[in-house]
Protein backbone atom coordinates (compact mmCIF):
# COMPACT_ATOMS: atom_id res chain seq x y z
CA UNK A 1 0.00 0.00 0.00
CA UNK A 2 2.71 2.37 0.77
CA UNK A 3 3.83 1.97 -3.01
CA UNK A 4 0.05 3.24 -4.73
CA UNK A 5 0.76 7.09 -4.09
CA UNK A 6 4.14 6.91 -5.79
CA UNK A 7 2.89 4.83 -8.40
CA UNK A 8 0.11 6.94 -9.04
CA UNK A 9 1.79 10.02 -9.00
CA UNK A 10 4.36 8.72 -11.50
CA UNK A 11 1.61 7.91 -14.28
CA UNK A 12 0.07 11.34 -13.51
CA UNK A 13 3.54 12.94 -14.16
CA UNK A 14 3.86 10.73 -17.59
CA UNK A 15 0.85 11.69 -18.68
CA UNK A 16 1.29 15.42 -17.91
CA UNK A 17 4.56 15.50 -19.49
CA UNK A 18 2.87 13.31 -22.75
CA UNK A 19 0.30 15.95 -22.97
CA UNK A 20 2.66 19.09 -22.76
CA UNK A 21 4.55 16.86 -25.58
CA UNK A 22 1.73 16.22 -27.57
CA UNK A 23 0.69 20.27 -27.52
CA UNK A 24 4.10 21.23 -28.18
CA UNK A 25 4.29 19.39 -31.36
CA UNK A 26 0.64 20.74 -32.24
CA UNK A 27 1.26 24.03 -32.29
CA UNK A 28 4.56 23.68 -33.78
CA UNK A 29 2.77 22.09 -36.95
CA UNK A 30 -0.33 23.95 -37.34
CA UNK A 31 -0.55 25.76 -40.43
CA UNK A 32 -1.28 29.09 -38.89
CA UNK A 33 2.19 29.76 -37.83
CA UNK A 34 3.75 28.12 -41.32
CA UNK A 35 6.02 30.17 -43.68
CA UNK A 36 4.76 29.23 -47.29
CA UNK A 37 7.10 29.47 -50.27
CA UNK A 38 3.90 30.13 -52.05
CA UNK A 39 3.64 29.98 -56.60
CA UNK A 40 0.64 32.16 -57.73
CA UNK A 41 -0.16 31.35 -61.31
CA UNK A 42 -2.94 34.03 -61.75
CA UNK A 43 -3.12 37.43 -61.05
CA UNK A 44 -6.09 37.54 -59.21
CA UNK A 45 -4.62 35.10 -57.01
CA UNK A 46 -1.65 36.61 -56.55
CA UNK A 47 -3.97 40.12 -55.88
CA UNK A 48 -5.53 37.51 -53.37
CA UNK A 49 -2.58 36.18 -51.59
CA UNK A 50 -1.14 40.30 -51.16
CA UNK A 51 -4.47 41.34 -49.89
CA UNK A 52 -4.49 38.79 -46.88
CA UNK A 53 -1.44 39.75 -45.75
CA UNK A 54 0.97 36.47 -46.89
CA UNK A 55 2.01 38.92 -50.21
CA UNK A 56 6.08 38.39 -48.49
CA UNK A 57 5.97 34.65 -49.24
CA UNK A 58 5.40 34.79 -52.70
CA UNK A 59 8.27 33.72 -54.10
CA UNK A 60 6.84 33.22 -58.02
CA UNK A 61 4.22 34.66 -59.85
CA UNK A 62 3.11 34.38 -63.51
CA UNK A 63 2.80 36.87 -65.82
CA UNK A 64 -0.69 37.99 -65.23
CA UNK A 65 0.68 39.21 -62.24
CA UNK A 66 0.65 42.82 -62.66
CA UNK A 67 -0.96 43.99 -58.75
CA UNK A 68 0.38 44.89 -56.91
CA UNK A 69 3.36 46.23 -58.91
CA UNK A 70 6.00 45.94 -56.40
CA UNK A 71 6.63 41.96 -55.19
CA UNK A 72 10.37 42.32 -53.93
CA UNK A 73 10.67 38.17 -53.23
CA UNK A 74 8.78 36.94 -56.50
CA UNK A 75 10.29 35.58 -59.34
CA UNK A 76 8.42 36.66 -62.75
CA UNK A 77 7.47 33.75 -64.27
CA UNK A 78 6.18 33.23 -68.31
CA UNK A 79 2.23 32.32 -68.96
CA UNK A 80 0.99 28.97 -67.40
CA UNK A 81 1.12 27.21 -70.84
CA UNK A 82 4.71 27.99 -71.19
CA UNK A 83 6.05 26.48 -67.47
CA UNK A 84 7.91 23.41 -66.92
CA UNK A 85 8.02 21.73 -63.98
CA UNK A 86 11.27 21.20 -63.78
CA UNK A 87 11.36 25.59 -63.69
CA UNK A 88 8.74 25.16 -61.07
CA UNK A 89 10.37 22.70 -58.82
CA UNK A 90 14.04 24.07 -58.80
CA UNK A 91 12.07 27.66 -57.11
CA UNK A 92 11.84 24.64 -54.62
CA UNK A 93 8.23 25.96 -53.40
CA UNK A 94 5.94 24.50 -50.59
CA UNK A 95 2.30 25.29 -52.37
CA UNK A 96 1.49 26.00 -56.06
CA UNK A 97 -1.85 27.64 -56.47
CA UNK A 98 -3.29 27.45 -59.86
CA UNK A 99 -7.12 28.45 -61.48
CA UNK A 100 -8.51 25.05 -62.03
CA UNK A 101 -8.57 24.45 -65.87
CA UNK A 102 -5.39 26.73 -66.69
CA UNK A 103 -2.87 23.85 -65.66
CA UNK A 104 -2.16 20.40 -67.79
CA UNK A 105 -2.65 17.25 -65.85
CA UNK A 106 0.38 15.92 -66.79
CA UNK A 107 2.12 19.26 -65.03
CA UNK A 108 -0.24 19.11 -62.26
CA UNK A 109 0.71 15.33 -61.44
CA UNK A 110 4.44 15.99 -62.14
CA UNK A 111 4.88 18.51 -59.51
CA UNK A 112 3.13 16.48 -56.98
CA UNK A 113 5.32 13.50 -57.78
CA UNK A 114 7.62 16.41 -56.03
CA UNK A 115 6.09 17.31 -52.64
CA UNK A 116 4.87 20.29 -53.97
CA UNK A 117 1.23 21.17 -52.56
CA UNK A 118 -1.12 21.73 -55.61
CA UNK A 119 -4.12 23.91 -54.89
CA UNK A 120 -6.98 24.54 -57.75
CA UNK A 121 -8.99 27.34 -56.99
CA UNK A 122 -12.16 27.60 -59.21
CA UNK A 123 -13.04 30.86 -60.47
CA UNK A 124 -17.24 31.57 -61.22
CA UNK A 125 -17.95 34.94 -62.23
CA UNK A 126 -20.27 36.30 -60.18
CA UNK A 127 -19.99 38.01 -56.89
CA UNK A 128 -20.72 35.16 -54.64
CA UNK A 129 -17.99 32.73 -56.69
CA UNK A 130 -15.65 36.46 -56.47
CA UNK A 131 -16.41 35.94 -52.24
CA UNK A 132 -15.78 32.04 -52.37
CA UNK A 133 -12.64 32.56 -54.32
CA UNK A 134 -10.80 34.63 -51.95
CA UNK A 135 -12.26 32.25 -49.15
CA UNK A 136 -11.11 29.46 -50.89
CA UNK A 137 -7.44 30.82 -50.96
CA UNK A 138 -7.33 32.13 -47.40
CA UNK A 139 -8.51 28.02 -46.67
CA UNK A 140 -5.56 26.91 -48.48
CA UNK A 141 -3.21 29.03 -46.22
CA UNK A 142 -4.89 29.05 -43.18
CA UNK A 143 -5.72 32.16 -43.11
CA UNK A 144 -8.56 33.30 -40.64
CA UNK A 145 -8.97 36.89 -41.38
CA UNK A 146 -10.88 36.84 -44.61
CA UNK A 147 -14.20 38.79 -43.85
CA UNK A 148 -12.88 42.24 -44.38
CA UNK A 149 -12.10 41.63 -48.04
CA UNK A 150 -16.00 40.30 -48.47
CA UNK A 151 -17.28 43.43 -46.30
CA UNK A 152 -14.97 45.49 -48.87
CA UNK A 153 -16.60 43.69 -52.11
CA UNK A 154 -19.93 44.62 -50.91
CA UNK A 155 -19.11 48.13 -49.59
CA UNK A 156 -17.66 48.84 -53.18
CA UNK A 157 -20.87 47.37 -54.82
CA UNK A 158 -23.41 49.87 -52.90
CA UNK A 159 -21.86 52.62 -54.15
CA UNK A 160 -23.23 51.45 -57.63
CA UNK A 161 -25.89 53.60 -58.97
CA UNK A 162 -28.59 53.25 -61.37
CA UNK A 163 -27.84 54.52 -64.92
CA UNK A 164 -30.60 55.40 -66.94
CA UNK A 165 -30.92 54.87 -69.78
CA UNK A 166 -28.98 51.69 -69.83
CA UNK A 167 -25.89 52.10 -71.71
CA UNK A 168 -24.24 50.18 -74.11
CA UNK A 169 -20.48 48.98 -73.80
CA UNK A 170 -18.46 47.46 -76.25
CA UNK A 171 -14.87 46.19 -74.61
CA UNK A 172 -12.11 45.82 -77.28
CA UNK A 173 -9.09 44.22 -76.54
CA UNK A 174 -5.69 44.00 -78.22
CA UNK A 175 -2.13 45.40 -78.88
CA UNK A 176 -2.28 46.57 -82.13
CA UNK A 177 -4.86 47.54 -84.98
CA UNK A 178 -4.52 44.09 -86.62
CA UNK A 179 -5.70 42.20 -83.83
CA UNK A 180 -8.69 43.61 -81.63
CA UNK A 181 -11.08 41.34 -80.42
CA UNK A 182 -14.60 42.00 -78.32
CA UNK A 183 -15.74 40.13 -75.55
CA UNK A 184 -18.73 38.14 -75.64
CA UNK A 185 -20.73 36.55 -72.88
CA UNK A 186 -19.43 34.37 -69.80
CA UNK A 187 -16.16 36.07 -69.61
CA UNK A 188 -14.94 38.48 -66.20
CA UNK A 189 -15.36 41.49 -68.66
CA UNK A 190 -18.75 40.92 -69.63
CA UNK A 191 -20.02 40.08 -65.92
CA UNK A 192 -18.27 43.95 -64.92
CA UNK A 193 -20.15 46.04 -67.65
CA UNK A 194 -23.51 44.22 -66.47
CA UNK A 195 -22.67 45.14 -62.58
CA UNK A 196 -21.81 48.50 -63.49
CA UNK A 197 -25.51 48.98 -64.87
CA UNK A 198 -24.50 48.43 -68.27
CA UNK A 199 -24.85 45.75 -71.29
CA UNK A 200 -22.47 44.37 -73.40
CA UNK A 201 -22.82 45.73 -76.70
CA UNK A 202 -22.24 42.80 -78.16
CA UNK A 203 -23.92 38.49 -77.80
CA UNK A 204 -24.74 36.02 -79.12
CA UNK A 205 -21.40 34.08 -78.86
CA UNK A 206 -18.91 33.65 -75.50
CA UNK A 207 -15.31 34.16 -74.76
CA UNK A 208 -13.91 36.53 -77.95
CA UNK A 209 -14.09 37.04 -81.54
CA UNK A 210 -11.99 39.67 -83.61
CA UNK A 211 -13.52 43.10 -84.71
CA UNK A 212 -14.61 44.30 -87.71
CA UNK A 213 -16.11 47.41 -89.39
CA UNK A 214 -19.64 45.39 -89.63
CA UNK A 215 -19.71 43.80 -85.95
CA UNK A 216 -18.96 47.56 -84.58
CA UNK A 217 -21.47 49.48 -86.50
CA UNK A 218 -24.13 46.50 -85.87
CA UNK A 219 -23.23 46.73 -82.34
CA UNK A 220 -23.17 51.07 -82.11
CA UNK A 221 -21.67 51.44 -78.74
CA UNK A 222 -22.32 54.32 -76.82
CA UNK A 223 -19.00 53.75 -75.26
CA UNK A 224 -16.05 51.58 -76.32
CA UNK A 225 -14.01 50.38 -73.01
CA UNK A 226 -10.36 49.51 -73.19
CA UNK A 227 -7.38 48.46 -70.74
CA UNK A 228 -5.20 51.22 -70.28
CA UNK A 229 -2.41 49.33 -71.67
CA UNK A 230 -4.18 49.30 -75.15
CA UNK A 231 -4.34 52.97 -75.20
CA UNK A 232 -0.10 53.56 -76.40
CA UNK A 233 -0.18 50.58 -78.81
CA UNK A 234 -3.27 51.69 -80.71
CA UNK A 235 -1.72 55.53 -80.71
CA UNK A 236 -4.38 56.58 -78.09
CA UNK A 237 -7.74 58.65 -78.46
CA UNK A 238 -7.64 59.50 -81.98
CA UNK A 239 -6.27 56.03 -83.24
CA UNK A 240 -8.88 54.46 -81.01
CA UNK A 241 -11.43 56.90 -83.13
CA UNK A 242 -9.60 56.26 -86.65
CA UNK A 243 -10.51 52.29 -86.28
CA UNK A 244 -12.88 51.36 -89.68
CA UNK A 245 -16.52 51.98 -88.68
CA UNK A 246 -15.82 53.99 -85.40
CA UNK A 247 -17.12 57.43 -85.87
CA UNK A 248 -20.29 55.94 -87.29
CA UNK A 249 -20.84 54.72 -83.39
CA UNK A 250 -22.73 56.68 -80.41
CA UNK A 251 -19.26 56.11 -79.00
CA UNK A 252 -17.07 57.61 -81.76
CA UNK A 253 -19.50 60.62 -82.25
CA UNK A 254 -19.29 61.50 -78.59
CA UNK A 255 -15.42 60.61 -78.52
CA UNK A 256 -16.76 57.90 -75.26
CA UNK A 257 -13.77 56.17 -75.10
CA UNK A 258 -12.50 54.90 -71.67
CA UNK A 259 -9.75 53.10 -70.40
CA UNK A 260 -9.34 50.96 -67.06
CA UNK A 261 -6.40 49.24 -65.61
CA UNK A 262 -6.25 45.75 -66.89
CA UNK A 263 -5.93 43.66 -63.89
CA UNK A 264 -7.94 45.35 -62.11
CA UNK A 265 -11.24 45.57 -64.07
CA UNK A 266 -11.06 41.55 -65.49
CA UNK A 267 -9.33 40.16 -62.03
CA UNK A 268 -12.39 39.12 -60.52
CA UNK A 269 -10.64 39.08 -56.93
CA UNK A 270 -10.52 40.96 -54.02
CA UNK A 271 -10.97 44.42 -56.28
CA UNK A 272 -14.27 43.54 -57.52
CA UNK A 273 -16.32 46.08 -56.31
CA UNK A 274 -13.75 48.62 -56.51
CA UNK A 275 -13.90 47.79 -60.50
CA UNK A 276 -17.60 47.95 -61.07
CA UNK A 277 -18.18 51.31 -59.24
CA UNK A 278 -15.37 52.89 -60.94
CA UNK A 279 -16.64 51.67 -64.65
CA UNK A 280 -20.11 52.79 -63.29
CA UNK A 281 -18.41 56.36 -62.48
CA UNK A 282 -16.96 56.78 -65.50
CA UNK A 283 -20.07 55.88 -67.44
CA UNK A 284 -21.85 58.73 -65.28
CA UNK A 285 -18.59 61.00 -66.28
CA UNK A 286 -18.82 60.91 -69.34
CA UNK A 287 -22.41 60.88 -70.12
Amino acid sequence: MKYKLPILSLIFLALTLLGCSNATENEDSTPFNKVERIISLSGAITETVHELGRGDQLIAVDVTSTYPAELPNAEKLGHTSSLNAEGLISLDPTVIIFEKGTLDQTLIGQLQAANIRMVGVEKILSVEGAKQFIMDIAKALSVAEVQFLIDQIDSDLAKVTNLQPIPKVLFIYGRGAGSLMVTGEKTSLDEVIRLAGAQNAVGGFEDFKPLSNEVLIAANPDFVLLFESAKESLNGINGILDLPGMRETTAGQKQQILFMDGQLLSGFGPRLGQAVAQLNTLLQTNE
